[in-house]
């Protein structure tokens, strides 16, 4: 499901306030603090609690593919 451009727009971080990376029917990404955001059943779950944290390794899988 596509998110509509406009909301990717203004869609933020709920811990940093800054923007997020959006890796399409997978998940938001904060680069900055290496947490992932996941999207369950089409509406991204931007709860602090619900983030996982993220090693190095999937933080450059994760950019990568957030960059196609």
């Amino acid at each position: 499901m596509a998110i509509d451009a406009t909301l990717l727009k203004i869609l933020a971080c709920p811990q940093d306030k800054g923007p997020l990376l959006y890796v399409p029917d997978e998940l938001f990404y904060n680069p900055r603090l290496r947490r992932a955001y996941p999207i369950e059943d089409g509406l991204p779950v931007l709860l602090i609690g619900e983030a996982r944290d993220v090693d190095v390794a999937e933080h450059e899988a994760i950019l990568a593919r957030a960059a196609q």
